[in-house]
């Protein structure tokens, strides 16, 4: 415990004038009474320390504070003391600094150590009220507080920030206590973090807006919070504060509880008899437990940095922020080599006819390389750097072809982070319908701006063309599911239980429903039992992924080369096109747009017209024939000037609740020379 003592320019301070403008609603005489008052908030976070400067500035004299702590980035969204200039720093002392700039007069003793079993009472000596500011899941020492606060006659209020308003309950002395409201005795951890929720909150106001329920996981200590709910805590708990403090008004002590939620308008006020023992809480408390499982399962992963030592900081940060770049079915088929403060190889590795999906000798795994490529020069350009690469390609044995690329990351004075960045991790493959409402002039200006000179955007709007669009993905699917060597890929692709998978594709991202997804989990074990499944047709798969979706969006587009080619693109060309795709879906991205590739009837089509025999089934050789007559139709292009393909519109949800993510940085980083042989 430390005390701070009063600085040394307090003699020009006039406690009177600085506090003036709180008289009329209390008077002079109450005024000097808070001077007296000693208030204990524990915790200088997101609620304590605004708790603690709402009472610094009604003019309490006193105040014993606690936190553990140092400010840290995470914290500038909702923490007052948290700043570019706090960083690092103990709360306590940040906060109480504040304090003191608000009245030197203040006493503040700090307790940096936070509180325990041994100096709970120390902490609560001679105060007149306990402000509970703990973190949400600091549930063990927040109990043994609040019941030390009933033992010794000292009034206790807790308020949590929920949603864009707050939950705040206060127990005076002789009433209902901390631990017959909760219940939380006895009870294992995740059942105790539900009943101080849906103690809190009996109305559960916030649900309404909770866009995003995967950032919400409990079993692991992770939730949002908003500044403004905090501010709104702290103004509730300076009026019970003040009115306990001064003896005056109408305390509504547990079992009470209060909830305003700014965003919905709305206020409730209301008696909760035998509190966690009350019917309906119980009900909440085993429903509340069962949510709470569901949202750990459905929970987005945690956003790491890379463990990296200082000298290398940067540029695994930039490579970091890189690695989220979009590949084939998440495959992520590269590898990072660090040569240097400004330098790095990437080596991508393909085999001919390893994979269905590629065709052109690597056309598809070209275009991602370029993707990868714009994606690191939209990171370097954060720190100033801008990005040269130059390309190899190596055809090793077995025929593995090994495409090397030696990228410099050089600084560049007065280059500025592009505005692209933010939207780095934030773009991703979207399958579920989107709104129909039609793309501007200016979004159809910009997304062709970002493709560039070079490559030709087209679009098809009407509901013909979107139909049209549909059959031709669903003619793929058709090909795909009964294709005998693109069973192996779905296989190693489909990630069955997560929904935010490092590794492929989770199977809830891919546009089926669950009744749908557990036949072809089933299929998916056997060749043999998809040929089965096929016997019945692929109309229903067809439909879910390509006719339903494809209907259902603003329109489908085109990229083609803009000049007609003699001959296939070289690797440097697909490189450059694919860095022009990474800005075009990332402008998608920026604009509120999202975007699903529809590269199946380029692969097929592709195929056809070069005679290769991607599969021994001859009857899927014939329909690659049609389909290519079909995507030549459809897109009045010819088939070896496309690009890329997709359909684009509005989402209906701005969250995903499945997704792609990425392997960690660790795991794409190789290091000796001698380990780039090894496959991967």
């Amino acid at each position: 415990m430390t005390i701070l003592t009063m600085p040394a320019r307090s003699f020009d301070f006039d406690y009177d004038e600085a506090f003036s403008r709180n008289i009329g609603w209390v008077t002079e005489w109450e005024q000097q009474i808070l001077r007296i008052k000693r208030v204990a908030i524990a915790g200088m976070g997101g609620v304590g320390g605004l708790h603690l400067l709402t009472l610094a500035r009604l003019g309490i004299g006193a105040f014993h504070i606690s936190d553990m702590d140092v400010f840290e980035t995470v914290n500038f969204n909702r923490q007052v003391g948290a700043s570019v200039g706090t960083l690092g720093q103990p709360k306590v002392d940040v906060m109480a600094g504040m304090v003191r700039d608000i009245n030197p007069t203040a006493e503040i003793r700090r307790f940096p150590n936070g509180i325990n079993d041994d100096n709970i009472d120390d902490f609560l000596n001679g105060v007149d009220l306990f402000i509970d500011g703990f973190d949400f899941f600091v549930l063990d020492v927040r109990a043994k507080v609040f019941a030390r606060c009933a033992e010794l006659g000292i009034p206790a209020i807790t308020a949590g920030p929920i949603g864009m308003g707050t939950a705040y309950l206060i127990f005076m002395p002789g009433g209902m206590t901390f631990e017959e409201y909760f219940g939380l005795e006895g009870q294992p951890a995740e059942q105790q973090y539900v009943n101080f929720l849906v103690g809190l909150t009996p109305r559960a106001m916030h649900r309404s807006y909770l866009v995003d329920p995967s950032r919400v996981d409990l079993a692991n200590h992770r939730g949002p919070s908003t500044g403004m709910a905090c501010e709104i805590c702290a103004g509730v708990t300076g009026v019970e504060a003040l009115k306990i403090l001064l003896d005056r008004g109408n305390v509504k002590a547990a079992p009470w509880f209060h909830q305003f939620d700014a965003y919905t308008g709305r206020f409730v006020s209301r008696r909760l008899p035998g509190g966690s023992r009350h019917i309906g809480q119980r009900l909440k408390q085993k429903l509340g437990l069962r949510m709470m499982r569901s949202f750990a399962r459905n929970a987005s992963p945690a956003r790491s940095e890379p463990s990296v030592s200082e000298p290398r900081a940067e540029i695994w940060r930039i490579l970091d922020l890189a690695r989220w770049a979009p590949s084939g079915d998440n495959s992520q088929p590269w590898r990072f080599r660090i040569d240097g403060d400004d330098a790095v190889t990437i080596l991508i590795k393909h085999k001919a006819g390893a994979n269905v999906y590629e065709y052109n000798n690597g056309q598809p795994i070209l275009l991602s390389a370029g993707l990868l490529l714009e994606t690191l020069r939209i990171a370097a350009s954060r720190y100033g750097r801008s990005v040269d690469w130059t390309h190899q390609r190596v055809e090793a044995a077995n025929g593995v072809t090994e495409e090397w690329v030696a990228v410099r990351l050089p600084r560049k004075p007065g280059l500025y982070a592009d505005p692209l960045e933010s939207f780095v991790r934030l773009r991703s493959v979207d399958r579920t319908a989107y709104r129909s409402t039609p793309l501007s002039d200016m979004q159809k200006a910009e997304l062709a701006n970002a493709l560039g000179p070079d490559l030709k955007l087209s679009w098809f709007e009407s509901l013909q063309q979107r139909w049209s669009f549909s059959r031709l993905n669903g003619l793929a699917t058709d090909i795909r599911l009964r294709c005998r060597e693109a069973f192996d890929v779905h296989r190693r692709t489909i990630d069955w239980d997560n929904r935010f998978s490092t590794v492929g594709l989770p199977a809830t991202a891919i546009g089926l429903d669950k009744l749908t997804r557990k036949l072809m989990r089933w299929a998916l074990q056997d060749w043999s039992r998809m040929e089965k499944v096929n016997l019945m047709g692929t109309g229903a798969a067809s439909l879910q992924m390509d006719i339903l979706p494809g209907l259902s969006c603003a329109g489908h587009f085109t990229v083609a080369w803009r000049s007609p080619r003699a001959q296939a693109p070289t690797p440097e060309e697909l490189l450059r096109a694919g860095e022009r795709l990474q800005r075009f879906w990332l402008t998608a991205t920026r604009l509120g747009l999202a975007v699903q590739p529809g590269l199946a009837p380029i692969i097929f089509a592709s195929h056809a017209i070069g005679g290769v025999r991607f599969t021994e089934q001859a009857k899927l050789l014939t329909k690659a024939e049609k389909l290519a007559v079909e995507v030549g139709r459809v897109t009045g292009a010819e088939v070896d000037q496309l690009v890329f393909m997709g359909r684009i519109g509005r989402p209906k949800s701005m969250h995903s609740t499945s997704r792609s993510h990425r392997r960690p940085l660790e795991e794409l980083i190789v290091g000796d020379a001698l380990l780039w042989c090894k496959d991967f």
